[in-house]
């Protein structure tokens, strides 16, 4: 299908948190391929370093592209880690045969059940709610509390929405499909789209700022877009947040579906045991509070609290249904909704 089919070129460039060209410290190195594109992340590799003595060598690109390149390379790969956000992209790699399994008490005393693979083959490092949000001024949407009220008739002609293309949507009805079953979510994908206020387009931001000027009433956002204008000390990004509502859908039910960020350890790591030791630094409280502060993530940890933006969101209770499974049904995802005629 063309949606799951891999990109077919990248032009990787290679970043080290020391310089290129140096040695490699006596501790070694991790080489670490990336498709998280934050600024944040590359002060979490230089604490890790300061920490530990590794060396991070960070190869950043698409994730389809990294998993190709992975794949292409074989057993000659230099890939140790494979870094990336969504449980679909996780288990496109997984698909893809290039994790190996890994056996840690420390990962598996931090982190909870759901966001780790049940045979280790990736760990969950950091959430984000996929939420509703509504416009202020049009009222409160009464009755809207679940991701199922969206395809309620009541809201025809109000919902903007990211294209069916997007790794976000996909797995929101991947996990409709394994919590509700197939025949629900198809009439669930449906009913949404005879909801549109236009054309799918644009990603979260561009929702956004459509509910909050009125241009459509209601949309699904990830929280971390969200706290970005809630955190913003500039008055027109605030403006845009005070004019929205927040549901967390589903309370009552299986809870509000969180997408994952997460990595695994390449099959045949050529710097397997400094990788392990990435890994588990990634769940110390330091490596988290970089995903919390530095990018409006949940810590994948129990017990870590997000920052204060994404606090102004409230409180919630997730979905834990293990996000292995919502990886599982992506490819009938994308079947329903090319069915519903969501573009």
């Amino acid at each position: 299908m063309k949606r799951m089919i891999l990109a077919a070129a990248m032009a990787f460039a290679v970043t080290a948190c020391s310089q290129s060209d140096a040695p490699a410290s006596d501790a070694g190195e991790v080489n670490v391929f990336s498709s998280r594109h934050y600024d944040t992340d590359l002060a979490l590799y230089e604490d890790f370093t300061e920490q530990t003595g590794i060396t991070v060598n960070l190869i950043e690109a698409d994730a389809d592209a990294l998993i190709e390149r992975i794949v292409s390379e074989g057993d000659l790969t230099s890939a140790d880690l494979l870094v990336t956000v969504d449980a679909g992209r996780l288990w496109r790699a997984e698909e893809a045969g290039i994790l190996a399994p890994v056996e840690s008490d420390v990962l598996g005393e931090r982190l909870p059940a759901h966001l780790r693979h049940p045979d280790g083959l990736w760990f969950g490092l950091s959430t984000r709610a996929r939420v509703i949000i509504y416009n202020r001024a049009a009222g409160t949407p009464e009755g809207l509390e679940d991701y199922a009220d969206l395809a309620d008739p009541a809201w025809r002609g109000d919902i903007c929405i990211r294209s069916s293309s997007n790794i976000y949507n996909i797995s929101l009805l991947s996990s409709m499909i394994a919590n509700q079953g197939a025949e629900a979510a198809e009439s669930w994908a449906s009913g949404v789209v005879a909801n549109f206020a236009r054309d799918p387009q644009g990603n979260d931001t561009a929702q956004i700022e459509s509910v909050a000027a009125g241009e459509c009433r209601i949309a699904v956002v990830n929280t971390y877009y969200l706290a970005r204008f809630a955190g913003s000390e500039e008055p027109e990004q605030r403006a845009i947040f005070d004019a929205l509502g927040v549901i967390f859908p589903d309370q009552d039910g299986n809870g509000t579906h969180v997408n994952v960020s997460g990595a695994g350890l390449v099959a045949g790591a050529p710097n397997r045991d400094n990788a392990i030791a990435f890994l588990e630094y990634l769940t110390s409280e330091s490596a988290q509070r970089y995903f919390a502060d530095g990018n409006n993530e949940y810590p994948a940890v129990e017990g870590l609290q997000a920052n204060s933006a994404v606090e102004q969101l409230g409180t919630f209770r997730a979905d834990t249904l293990n996000a292995a499974e919502i990886g599982r049904n992506q490819r009938q995802a994308v079947e329903i909704f090319d069915r519903a005629g969501w573009n």
